[in-house]
């Protein structure tokens, strides 16, 4: 998506994301908070329109001033076209929430020329409703004698205890449960200014002190209006919102369960009427080509290869099954590469994903990632892939299979009106975990996430036409999801079906002939390195790389080979002589098939089909991951499968040993069924 920055002559920094028509402008109404705020809509909004944001004077990128002078409505108002005159922006949809709605209005009113139309969510007119009765026993000037609930918005308390204040003010504009991310942003953005500058705005007075004054702004406005309100706002009146809708003769869209931030809380709604309004200001759409024929859509996580390998023997299965089925992917990098290597058709509207594998490389650390706060702060990346996957189900889709995609399940239980089609939700772990490393915060949270899921599931059983868990009932963890919640092994599991095990495919029927075939002779013996699709596994990849000498020495004659994937720079690894490196290998399962002995991530994919295979492997999880430290750690013992290694104790001593050992080896493993995508794709064959 194509971005610019800049500033404008007073210090107010905005930034201007993609290019189409009309422009809309979201603006921020206060320096408590900055353009963060509309994180969840730029991406969107951004395929369709040219989106221009804006940090307010005294917060984010922009100018700090605690001088009352500078945070008059005049002034404010003057920025809004200055930014328009600084992106060259001639004519704008304006976008404003709380006390920047009335700004807007203002801006409409006076620079008709400039303003296609405005949009204006929980406005704050105060001349229109008297304040909620919380808030309007306690002065904000004056000293108090106490700090209990609404006495924290007062100058004084500010300076004694600013956090303190915006931990009250933001977790009560968010009344939705399950929203602690949301008031962590906000908090963390209201950290960026200080108490100074927000008693400077609120000495320079607010805009319509008066109804008639509130009239004479509304009688200048002459373009479309909408009015986007929530009924349970806790820190505005809803009646505000109503009765200024009412004036303006704008359409008004109530939302129930939003709070004050329904841009965070409630996103594809918000995002979907900012797109329909400024759409009116746009030429009309080409009409979408309809197809013939049954037609499914597969949404496979990029976050570990794994999913993609079961999904294309599943796709291969659901076509034996339908011969007539068409089958779409929308996939980001990593797995177009690997569905286009297999001949499958990638979704044109690919290219516009957020990329989630990216994300969470830059959250890891060396072969450690915390994937549960990982996964928290990819919420804006979730919001803007949901909306692809939306506009992409308009082409008309019988089927959705969803193999742990995260977005198309979360927001299809938020927003189930947009569901259009049957839909399968495959996994194969069952319970966010917290590790010991997150502390007490971590168990919170896990224990809030896993409670809104059982929420989801409980109030809307619709959804989830189909749920299959990629394994057996026994490879539940018997672990609890929270205090309150059911444990794991009497959850969303005794609702599901299951598919057994699911390898990508088969072992090999004659394992010398697929050696030969890869080019491996009979009396060598082969150690393959792997560690998945993304770029997390690369210290492990030069950890095992950099110790070859030594286990070399205790298996003399052994032939390393290092499989970086499609992330990871093969040059990236540092290999000393005598070790192969290779990049992006599409058919590795058959090479691990073939090999004497691997060494891998801990990934659940990867280990079951070396499990499936009956080959040796050293598995080494990657730190605070509590997937492949906990679940996929439970079903490997099960199998009896493996060798463990921590990251820290794979000193190469250590690596030597583990290899050796593994090598030495007659795996007894419990048997792994094979069949497993065939059975995953008789369950969902049930829904075409």
């Amino acid at each position: 998506m194509r971005q610019t920055h800049g500033t404008t002559s007073r210090g107010i920094a905005w930034a201007v994301h993609g290019s189409g028509t009309p422009a809309v402008f979201l603006t921020a109404p206060w320096a408590v908070i900055h353009s963060g705020m509309w994180k969840a809509q730029v991406p969107y909004l951004a395929r369709h329109h040219r989106v221009i944001t804006a940090d307010p004077l005294g917060n984010g990128r922009s100018r700090r001033s605690a001088d009352p002078a500078e945070h008059t409505v005049d002034a404010l108002v003057g920025d809004l076209i200055d930014v328009l005159d600084a992106t060259g922006t001639q004519r704008a949809v304006l976008v404003g929430h709380c006390t920047a709605a009335f700004r807007a209005l203002m801006a409409a009113g006076r620079h008709p020329d400039r303003v296609l139309g405005v949009v204006l969510l929980d406005p704050n007119v105060k001349a229109l409703a008297p304040e909620l009765p919380a808030r309007a026993v306690h002065s904000r000037t004056e000293p108090l004698d106490t700090d209990e609930g609404w006495a924290k918005d007062n100058h004084h308390y500010w300076r004694r205890d600013y956090r303190g204040f915006l931990e009250f003010f933001f977790a009560e504009l968010v009344t939705e449960p399950h929203m602690h991310k949301v008031v962590e942003d906000c908090v963390a953005w209201g950290l960026q200014t200080t108490p100074e500058v927000l008693i400077a705005t609120q000495l320079a007075g607010g805009p319509a002190a008066s109804v008639e004054e509130v009239h004479a702004v509304v009688a200048a406005v002459t373009c479309p209006a909408l009015v986007i309100n929530s009924r349970d706002d806790r820190c505005i009146p809803p009646e505000r919102g109503r009765a200024l809708a009412d004036l303006l003769g704008a359409d008004l869209l109530e939302l129930p369960d939003a709070g004050h931030l329904a841009m965070a809380t409630r996103p594809v709604v918000v995002n979907r009427a900012l797109h329909a309004f400024a759409s009116r200001f746009a030429p009309a759409p080409p009409p979408r080509r309809r197809w013939r024929g049954p037609r499914a859509l597969m949404v496979s996580s990029p976050i570990g290869l794994g999913h993609t390998r079961r999904d294309l023997a599943i796709a291969r299965e659901l076509r034996a099954l339908h011969p007539g089925l068409t089958i779409d992917w929308l996939a980001q990098p990593p797995v177009d590469a690997v569905v286009a290597a297999a001949g499958e058709r990638v979704h044109p509207a690919s290219r516009h994903l957020a990329a989630e594998s990216v994300h969470i490389e830059a959250e890891a650390g060396e072969h450690d990632v915390r994937v549960f706060e990982a996964l928290r702060r990819m919420d804006a990346v979730l919001v803007a892939n949901f909306h692809v996957f939306d506009d992409v189900l308009d082409e008309g889709y019988d089927l959705v299979v969803a193999d742990e995609g995260w977005e198309v399940d979360h927001f299809w239980h938020e927003n189930p009106d947009r569901k259009r089609s049957a839909y399968a939700w495959l996994t194969d772990f069952v319970g966010w975990l917290p590790m010991p490393a997150g502390g007490d915060r971590e168990a919170l949270l896990t224990a809030d996430l896993n409670a809104r899921t059982l929420d989801h599931v409980a109030r809307l059983p619709h959804v989830r036409d189909r749920a299959v868990f990629i394994g057996e009932p026994v490879d539940v963890l018997d672990a609890p999801f929270g205090p309150g919640c059911r444990r794991s092994g009497s959850g969303p599991a005794s609702t599901t079906r299951s598919a057994a095990t699911s390898p990508g495919s088969s072992p090999p029927a004659d394992r010398e002939e697929l050696r030969a075939e890869l080019g491996y002779r009979a009396d060598e013996q082969i150690c393959l390195v792997t560690a998945g699709g993304s770029g997390v596994g690369a210290h492990l990849l030069r950890r095992v790389a950099a110790a070859h000498p030594q286990i070399r020495r205790a298996v003399p004659g052994l032939r390393m080979i290092v499989v970086t994937g499609p992330r990871t720079d093969p040059a990236a690894i540092g290999a000393p002589p005598g070790v192969e490196v290779r990049g992006f290998v599409p058919d590795l399962h058959r090479h691990l098939a073939a090999c004497d002995v691997a060494v891998v991530q801990g990934g659940l994919a990867t280990t079951m089909e070396l499990t499936a295979a009956g080959r040796p492997f050293v598995y080494v999880p990657l730190g605070n991951h509590f997937e492949q430290q906990i679940h996929v750690r439970h079903r490997l013992q099960r199998h009896r499968a493996g060798r463990c290694v921590r990251y820290p104790d794979a000193t190469p001593d250590r690596l030597a040993d583990a290899i050796t050992a593994e090598l030495a080896r007659t795996p007894d493993y419990l048997p792994v069924p094979t069949d497993g995508a065939r059975r995953a794709a008789e369950l969902i064959a049930e829904l075409l």
